[in-house]
């Protein structure tokens, strides 16, 4: 006779208790919560205000780089929007951010026929200085450099070419397997003696548009200048130099980085009504890169965050804890304000039930990746039955945490925190996401007014449910 794994028991019985009790209550607690949940998606869809500020904040805005007028000119436009709702508290939470500068020379082409490239500077490169003129060299991602040893490599540009495995359902997973090359492709080409990097951009799209996002040095004598170029043009240079194989590149950038600056991350609060002290955070990431107007990636997260609050005042909805909002600022390039909350957080002494993170983008939701213990996880997977109706079928087990800005409130063992805290991640639906990120294709036009509305009413409705029953 096998050996029971009584955890697992535990935990199926626990579950199938909660559908039972779902399905089985009609007159009780769980069909006043159904009644609840169709309420704020009806007035999430009928009556909401995400599509509204997203516009603003995209055409009145615009790019929200870190460091830049655009920045802070989204800080205010937070500040401002929150202070005329009905929050209890509205304030500024200081944070100094990098200060990377895109320059206004980013230019390759091949110098043989003057064949010119799209390409991007990637976040934190440093410029060429003058220009660069080096042969090319083909790399199938950062592994693929070991088999091209330093002879191949040393005074070449590096073409990293991994590309996006189509194969792959979720889309996030092979953007995971393919980022590392963007990440860090630079220091380690330069480990080998390359003068400069080209990253295939991070996309599934087979067009002229590069996609930037951040990079890192791991050694300050391996900093070699590094762009995304779009993925039509490195399909370009690889036909190109099976044609040519001594073809030459040459790469001209002033990208620069400069001292830190002051910023925010923007904070509002409606306080709980019976248990004030402990807190539910949700949030997105202010900031965005400068090709676009990041509407998806990440003003989609913000406007469905803000939009909560607006779902509560007009459910009538009253608390128990302080939920709060919160606009993190530097995200893209250095995750400075979701650093500065954590230790916010700790300064306070904080009890922090839950922290949600909306940053995968305004399409349809899909549900939401979840860490906490085992037992809350599977208390929360007993809601599914009731979020389903919309969609949302999606409860999913992570170890990984929720997003950048709140992963840090669990990374921090010092934090005096609520040891048993959610963090929970909004997933909406993969697919198109990677044709907008970190592109000029990230515009307000890009965001389907009905998907983004259905994500602020799931957002709305786990928050409830969160705050009702922990």
């Amino acid at each position: 006779m096998k050996k029971v794994n009584m955890k697992l028991f535990n935990r199926s019985i626990i579950l199938i208790f909660s559908i039972i009790l779902i399905f089985s209550n009609s007159n009780g607690q769980y069909s006043k919560d159904s009644i609840q949940i169709r309420r704020i998606f009806d007035m999430a869809l009928e009556n909401g205000t995400a599509y509204k500020n997203l516009k603003s904040l995209c055409k009145d805005v615009g790019h929200r780089f870190s460091g830049t007028k655009q920045a802070d000119s989204a800080v205010n436009w937070g500040y401002n929007l929150l202070k005329s709702m009905w929050t209890d508290t509205v304030y500024k939470l200081p944070v100094m951010v990098p200060n990377w500068k895109r320059g206004n020379i980013e230019r390759a082409y091949i110098f043989h026929d003057d064949t010119k490239l799209n390409i991007s500077s990637l976040g934190g490169s440093v410029g060429t200085k003058k220009r660069i003129k080096a042969k090319l060299v083909v790399a199938n991602g950062i592994e693929d450099l070991e088999r091209l040893g330093e002879k191949n490599i040393r005074g070449k540009i590096v073409l990293f070419n991994k590309a996006f495995d189509p194969k792959t359902i979720n889309v996030f997973e092979t953007y995971g397997a393919c980022v590392g090359q963007r990440y860090s492709g630079a220091s380690k080409a330069a480990e080998y003696g390359a003068v400069g990097v080209l990253v295939r951009s991070m996309t599934l799209q087979n067009d002229n548009h590069p996609h930037t996002g951040s990079m890192s040095y791991t050694n300050k004598n391996h900093m070699i200048p590094a762009a995304a170029i779009s993925t039509e043009h490195a399909e370009l240079l690889v036909e190109k130099l099976r044609e040519k194989p001594n073809l030459n590149l040459v790469m001209k950038m002033n990208c620069k980085l400069l001292p830190d600056v002051l910023s925010y991350n923007v904070i509002a609060e409606i306080k709980g009504e019976t248990e004030p002290e402990s807190v539910i955070t949700i949030g997105g990431h202010l900031d965005s890169w400068d090709l676009g107007e990041g509407a998806h990636d990440d003003g989609a997260g913000i406007v469905h965050c803000i939009e909560v609050l607006n779902l509560i005042k007009a459910n009538g909805y009253r608390p128990k804890h302080t939920i709060r909002v919160v606009l993190f600022m530097n995200e893209e390039n250095g995750g400075k304000g979701g650093q500065e909350y954590a230790n916010w957080v700790k300064t306070r002494g904080e009890k922090q039930i839950m922290a949600l993170e909306s940053d995968a983008g305004g399409h349809t939701p899909r549900g939401f990746s979840i860490s906490a213990p085992d037992s809350i996880f599977d208390k929360i997977a007993s809601f599914k039955p009731l979020l389903e109706p919309y969609g949302c079928h999606l409860f999913k087990k992570s170890t990984w945490g929720g997003g950048v800005d709140i992963n840090p409130l669990k990374l921090d063992s010092t934090l005096s925190i609520n040891p048993n805290m959610i963090l929970m991640g909004f997933i909406p639906d993969s697919h198109r996401y990677f044709d907008y990120h970190h592109a000029e294709t990230d515009v307000f036009e890009n965001v389907n007014k009905r998907e983004l509305e259905l994500g602020a009413g799931a957002i709305g409705s786990i928050v409830y449910l969160i705050d009702k029953y922990f």
